[in-house]
């Protein structure tokens, strides 16, 4: 399907919030191979990006009611969401497990003995709290140079391929980010507006 522009984008969003299934269907015939690429880059799996975009899928049908125009495009948010995934993916264990009966009879379970590589509470709260101040700083950023972050942070965009996507001119993309950046550190600091 030919590339759809944000408007387009976003009316599927809306139409999917209201549980529209033929938006969301032309809303993932649009955006899947662009959100598969991305998952595949982050995890350089097939298996693995398919898996991801079907679990970030379910999550834009079930939160497109929150998608705000304001604050980013459909791509970037969709994007965020998937880039999301493939990291919340990554963190699993190392060693995956398969839950079976106990075949030796012992009474020992296979996950005893395991070290916890994943987060504890503690640090998930630390980075759901880190998090939402994150989003907090980012809103508080002029539109067009909160895109430009977002889209060099989530698609890995350089400044040079930002100027051409965002029709800017390259130094105007350098201040936008250099400053973006600045005022980011500044607020998440307790330094800033």
């Amino acid at each position: 399907m030919a590339a759809e522009s944000a408007e387009t984008l976003a009316r599927w969003l809306a139409a999917s919030a209201k549980r529209d299934r033929i938006a969301f269907t032309n809303l993932y015939d649009a955006t899947s191979a662009k959100l598969f690429a991305v998952a595949l880059r982050i995890l350089r799996r097939e298996d693995w990006a398919e898996e991801v975009l079907q679990e970030s899928f379910v999550a834009i049908w079930h939160g497109a009611g929150g998608y705000r125009a304001e604050l980013a495009q459909p791509m970037t948010w969709m994007t965020a969401i998937v880039r999301n995934r493939c990291l919340d993916w990554l963190r699993r264990p190392a060693i995956e497990v398969r839950l079976r009966e106990d075949p030796e009879g012992d009474g020992a379970d296979p996950l005893d003995g395991m070290p916890a590589d994943g987060p504890g509470p503690l640090e998930l709260l630390q980075s759901g709290t880190e998090a939402r101040a994150l989003a907090q700083c980012l809103r508080r950023l002029e539109p067009r140079p909160r895109e430009a972050i977002l889209l060099a942070y989530f698609e890995g965009l350089s400044h040079s391929e930002l100027a051409v996507r965002m029709r800017t001119p390259l130094g105007t993309i350098k201040t936008w980010v250099r400053r973006g950046l600045a005022e980011l550190r500044g607020c998440l600091s307790g330094t800033g507006g």
